[in-house]
């Protein structure tokens, strides 16, 4: 899966020959699984029209701040557009439009944008060979460099003024293997390997019925997804429950019980960075297994329970350099509870919610926690998306590796 998938990109179109070239371009963000929103210079309308990008962007083209020919023309926010970017993309990048860039001069709908992005921001050139090799336009580049934007080389090849050489934009194919691959080395867990766990085990009374719990595996399942974005190759766990993964990193191990859990996660412990224990795993499992269906008979019924192995304590008695969180769920005396799980499994760092909380707990969109690190520092946290809760954990990963 290409790490495009899921970003925002705004490509921003200037007016040279090479813009032909951004139907192709709009095409493969695309087909990576990026959303697309594109911005054109009055004069690239010459070179390729509006109709075609937003056809194939699947977005309106915004040309001008508003609609001149409309009485109720509706503002086109440059500022609006450049928050909403994760990427924005210049290409091609004239002459015209890269000393523009560079000096703030701001008589377009693009150039405003540019200057209103928080984002990351590539630029493409295309010129011909001595519009490249001009003082100006190097000077452009240097200033743009400076200013923390990222160059796509331009490539040699036959220009249209019928020269050849340096100056031509890179190919559609090109600049997204150039994005993809720069995104990637940037990745803050590019390299690492994490062991998650998630969702609920069910422990077997007969063939039919179980013990279980009602987590539904949401917060597992959205570190994954979370973590395989931030670059890491992800080993997921997952007990019953019916989410998927999202991210072609993620590796998911499905198991139905708690020896199963413990069983996989053994045989993957030693070859990890990290392992964060997000699954509620049942505290005991019958003593016997029925072969058959118990049937309804007496008025009442026994079944001797067994703990269950506890994995996330067994992995801390055998951690070696892998960073271990784990989760505490709790009712009452939650910090003191939780500290002594700290301590009694050997954990880095702790995640605890409280079903005190309104809107923390299973079956949730959301969760409220607090982080407790093995030196017993506690951070509260709001109540927050769990896909926002996810990112704040793994935010503490990356801080741990940043340390060491």
């Amino acid at each position: 899966m290409s790490v495009l998938n899921g970003k925002k990109i705004l490509l921003g179109v200037s007016g040279g020959i090479a813009a032909y070239k951004t139907a192709s371009l709009v095409r493969l963000f695309i087909k990576a699984g990026a959303h697309v929103q594109v911005i054109m210079t009055p004069a690239s309308k010459d070179f390729v029209t509006p109709l075609t990008l937003s056809t194939l962007s699947k977005n309106p083209v915004h040309t001008t701040f508003f609609n001149q020919d409309n009485d109720d023309a509706v503002w086109n926010n440059h500022v609006e557009l450049g928050l909403w970017a994760d990427l924005m993309i210049v290409a091609p990048a004239t002459a015209n439009t890269l000393s523009k860039m560079a000096t703030g001069n701001c008589d377009n709908l693009l150039i405003a944008t540019y200057l209103s992005a928080k984002c990351p921001v590539y630029f493409a050139p295309a010129m011909d060979l001595d519009m490249y090799k001009h003082p100006s336009t190097l000077s452009s580049f240097t200033a743009l460099k400076q200013f923390g934007n990222v160059m796509i080389p331009a490539e040699n090849g036959e220009l249209a003024s019928g020269l050849s050489g340096e100056g031509r934009m890179a190919e559609p194919e090109n600049i997204i293997a150039f994005l993809e691959a720069d995104l990637e080395s940037k990745l803050p867990l590019k390299g690492k390997k994490i062991l998650i766990t998630a969702g609920p085990t069910y422990e077997a009374i007969d063939p039919v019925r179980f013990i279980g719990n009602h987590s539904s595996g949401k917060m597992g399942f959205d570190i994954a997804n979370e973590a395989a974005k931030l670059g890491a190759q992800v080993i997921l766990v997952a007990g019953p429950t019916h989410f998927k993964a999202n991210n072609g990193l993620v590796e998911v191990i499905n198991v139905i019980s708690a020896q199963e859990m413990y069983d996989v996660c053994h045989s993957y412990y030693n070859e990890v960075d990290v392992a964060i224990a997000a699954a509620a795993v049942a505290d005991y499992k019958p003593k016997v297994v029925a072969s058959q269906k118990i049937k309804k008979a007496a008025d009442e019924f026994s079944i001797e329970l067994e703990k269950t192995k506890d994995i996330l304590a067994s992995l801390g008695a055998i951690k070696k350099d892998q960073f271990l969180i784990g989760f505490a769920l709790e009712t009452e005396n939650e910090i003191e509870n939780a500290k002594l799980k700290i301590q009694k499994k050997n954990l880095d760092l702790i995640v605890l919610n409280s079903l005190q909380d309104e809107g923390a707990g299973f079956k949730k969109e959301t969760n409220k926690v607090t982080f407790i690190d093995k030196d017993f520092k506690i951070e509260p946290m709001e109540l927050k998306a769990k896909e926002a809760v996810a990112s704040d954990i793994l935010n503490k990963v990356i801080l741990h590796f940043r340390k060491s």
